[in-house]
């Protein structure tokens, strides 16, 4: 048996959110030569917080990070339900609806992660940020690639970390939509004062069909606000018109009630207005040749499982380990299909079983549930069917592998 090393194989990562820090640094642990290219100028800070949870704590604390994201640590202490008029329905603990593990789960600004992932790599592996694939060409050899900037390079393999409308696989499989599982819903995120004196916790107004959340992390001078309402179909027409984005939210929160005027108003103000649709990615294959697709490119579970984060976290690191042990590109990436989708699927179903705890569809859900709530007896049972114990278990369904 021939056990000398092999030479390093040239990756490009496109994107560098989540997913693609990631796999650049397990990739980068493992001798290849990475290079990460990012449309965006730089790492994205701020945003809302995410969720590191089961498996994926495993991960990052292999890392190493799990002491600086410990101290990132936003700490959310309840999750307010209230009627129309803003008294309370009911206080609960943030894992009685998520089903994470209290004290264990981690809850990071998603620019915290990103810069806790790329802080490690910015002298070691090869950042090309402000630039896109713009064409790619996989020979069989290997893959040509033109970015945006003009800049043409030869990659050994291709990855493709860009997110839930990834380019990278829009130009290897094709277009989106019949990847594109839209889950019904439609959300409006952005930030605004912090007039409310929030702090460690979110604050839900449900309608039938419809929420409106004020969510605080730490004390602070802003807090986020999201929108959300069901529509039977995408509102495809509204993706490339800001106005028209707020317009189609004002119009679905016409009420008087609670703070809602004041999401309302701060919607149309917020200059990081975040728009899109509650939706997942199924593919029936997460590689081509050499390229290949990771994170929410690959298996987009949506923000309802509230796992996006730790699937990519987790994703990253069996990918990099497949590669690292197969010689042969095809073999890893059949490896790492084979651990993974079970685990992806598992997760992405979280976004569609239960859920009515947070948003119920009908006035008779919505009522039943806040009578449950009202009862610590009948709220127990209630969270107990509302797939907590199934999503405490999908967190931690994949028995992280050991690779040399």
């Amino acid at each position: 048996m021939n056990n000398a090393p092999r030479p390093a194989r040239r990756v490009l990562i496109s994107g560098a959110s989540i997913a693609g820090p990631a796999l650049a640094y397990w990739l980068n642990r493992y001798g290849f030569e990475v290079t990460v290219v990012e449309k965006a100028a730089a790492v994205r800070g701020g945003g809302y917080a995410i969720d590191i949870r089961g498996t994926a704590r495993e991960v990052v604390a292999r890392m190493g990070l799990l002491p600086r994201l410990r101290e990132a640590h936003v700490d959310t202490q309840r999750i307010t339900f209230v009627d129309a008029a803003g008294e309370t329905v009911a206080s609960l603990m943030p894992e009685q609806v998520t089903g994470g593990e209290g004290g264990l789960d981690l809850e990071i600004r998603r620019g915290d992660l990103a810069e806790a992932l790329y802080t490690p790599l910015r002298d070691q592996v090869e950042f090309l940020f402000g630039d896109s694939i713009a064409t790619l060409e996989d020979d069989g050899d290997a893959v040509h690639v033109v970015l945006d900037s003009g800049t043409r390079r030869t990659f050994d393999l291709v990855i493709g970390a860009d997110g839930l409308h990834s380019n990278t696989r829009r130009l290897v499989f094709g277009p989106e939509e019949p990847f594109h599982r839209y889950l019904g819903h439609v959300f409006a995120g952005f930030t605004l004062p912090n007039e409310f004196e929030l702090a460690h916790t979110g604050v839900i107004w449900n309608e039938p069909g419809r929420s409106a959340v004020l969510y605080a992390h730490e004390p602070a001078e802003r807090l986020h606000g999201f929108l959300t309402f069901t529509r039977e179909t995408p509102p495809f027409e509204a993706f490339r018109d800001p106005k028209a984005q707020r317009d189609l939210v004002a119009t679905r929160f016409p009420e008087q009630v609670w703070h809602v005027p004041r999401l309302v108003e701060a919607m149309r103000e917020a200059d990081d207005l975040f728009f899109d649709i509650v939706s997942q990615i199924h593919l029936p294959t997460w590689s081509r040749g050499r390229v290949a697709l990771a994170g929410d490119a690959a298996h987009a579970t949506s923000f309802l499982s509230g796992q996006g984060s730790s699937v990519s976290l987790v994703g990253a690191y069996v990918l990099a380990g497949e590669l690292a042990t197969h010689p042969d590109h095809g073999d890893a990436f059949a490896a790492y299909e084979r651990r993974m989708r079970p685990f992806a699927e598992r997760n992405q179903a979280l976004a569609t079983s239960g859920g009515t705890v947070v948003t119920p569809t009908t006035r008779e859900m919505l009522e039943a549930r806040n009578e449950a709530l009202r009862d610590p007896d009948a709220a127990a049972r209630l969270l107990a069917t509302a797939s907590a114990e199934e999503a405490h278990s999908a967190h931690s369904a994949l028995e992280l592998p050991q690779y040399a």
